[in-house]
């Protein structure tokens, strides 16, 4: 896939990626900084500046002012908080490319922060939090990182607490940007219809006086874990919602492609291992699937499932015996089996990037936060080198007991019979 990535004068890294054949383009602004970066008193600053830029800029005072011009080119805009980048976006059609220029720097660069609008909004995030906390299929990938990550900056919600989002003022927001907005921790992508030329004039005219300054090392983590975990949720549902996983590798580290094949093996698709043995076979979910999640320096490799919590413990000897079985003697990854999980994943990312937003996440990510370029083309050699000794030893090495977690939301008051399982 054709890419260009380019610096402006002060620092601000702009990554183009042309796909002439499209008429829409989606234009991204990224900052490399999430709620790892905050204080337990300003817990979901983050998110919380996310929701203020929408409620007025410089030239479009107002959250309508904004909206009805993104209406008005038929565009589509959003914005998302992870725990170490922040990102906004617009898509729109290729030929207003310049308007979602205008648009989305004046809300990134100049929002308005009033007073009375962050107060309001407070209302806002707080009720999105009880909606997150209602719903356990949501909740539950928080309570599985506050128990992989306790007493860590990775360990805390997104969102934040109530007190902290409460305990949030004008001046906090102000403060925060001029720590974390200024250009080399920012990253603009942009890709579809577009030239590389004209997006290129169009970042040095509507970014180009922003700021440079010096960039802030972050916080490193460590892990102390030396036995399996447990963390129980009580909650009177009629389904268990849990996560099991073990802790695995950091964003680009060298054996990510083995660790997907493997995930691919475990819990990706309707064919996958575990979706056979714990949906088909013994009908004990309807969905399970497992997934690696990677930050700068640590991550994890996890597999989900709704069960009824009369057969939450046979779900969880299921999802172990899976799991250790690929680090035996006789782990049967059979030739066919090697090629249905590369392909599987080559495919669902070439189907991923037949859409522009999804494209720049691809890019924009990786380039943020390791300054590294990675494109579809590398990540398909990547499969395809992949062996079934590579499988086996990326198992070995992190299905480990001391690398061992389970979080579980449930009717339950009592976590012991889970821990024996673990252990």
């Amino acid at each position: 896939m054709d890419h260009k990535l380019s610096k402006l004068k002060n620092g601000l890294r702009v990554l183009v990626v042309p796909m002439p054949a499209l008429e829409s383009a989606t234009l991204t602004v990224w900052a490399k900084v999430g709620s790892r970066a905050e204080s337990d008193e300003l817990s979901g600053i983050s998110h919380f500046l996310e929701h203020m830029v929408f409620k007025g800029s410089k030239k479009r005072p107002s959250a309508r002012e904004i909206s009805q011009v993104v209406d008005a080119i038929g565009g589509e805009f959003n914005a998302a908080t992870g725990k170490e980048w922040t990102n906004f976006y617009i898509k729109a059609r290729a030929a207003n490319l310049e308007i979602a220029f205008d648009i989305l720097s004046d809300m990134v660069l100049n929002p308005v922060l009033k007073e009375e609008e962050v107060e309001r909004e407070k209302g806002v995030i707080i009720e999105e939090k009880k909606m997150n906390d209602d719903n356990p299929y949501m909740d539950i990938p928080d309570v599985f990182e506050n128990l992989i990550f306790k007493g860590s900056d990775l360990g805390r919600d997104i969102i934040g607490t109530e007190k902290s989002i409460r305990n949030i003022k004008k001046e906090d927001f102000k403060n925060y940007k001029m720590m974390h907005y200024f250009a080399d921790n920012l990253l603009l992508t942009v890709s579809g219809g577009v030239k590389i030329d004209q997006v290129l004039k169009l970042a040095e005219k509507y970014f180009g006086d922003l700021a440079k300054s010096e960039k802030k090392a972050g916080s490193i983590y460590k892990s102390t874990q030396t036995k399996p975990q447990v963390l129980l949720k009580t909650r009177k549902d009629a389904q268990v919602n849990m996560i099991m996983g073990f802790r695995g590798y950091p964003l680009g580290h060298k054996n990510r492609f083995a660790e997907a094949v493997l995930a691919s093996i475990l819990g990706m698709g309707m064919s996958s291992r575990l979706f056979i043995e714990i949906r088909e076979r013994r009908g004990l979910a309807y969905s399970v699937r497992t997934s690696p999640e990677h930050y700068i320096d640590t991550g994890y490799f996890a597999t989900y499932a709704g069960v009824d919590p009369k057969k939450a413990e046979e779900t969880v000897k299921v999802m172990l015996e899976e799991h250790y079985k690929i680090t035996g003697k006789n782990p049967e990854i059979t030739s066919a089996e090697l090629k249905k999980a590369k392909e599987f994943l080559k495919g669902h990312l070439a189907l991923s990037l037949e859409d522009t937003k999804a494209v720049n996440y691809f890019f924009g990510e990786r380039q943020l936060l390791l300054d590294r370029l990675e494109t579809p083309e590398d990540i398909y050699r990547g499969i395809d080198k992949v062996t079934v000794g590579d499988i086996v030893e990326v198992a070995k090495e992190i299905f480990k007991k001391e690398n061992l977690n389970l979080a579980l939301i449930g009717p339950y008051t009592d976590a012991s019979k889970f821990e024996k399982l673990l252990n």
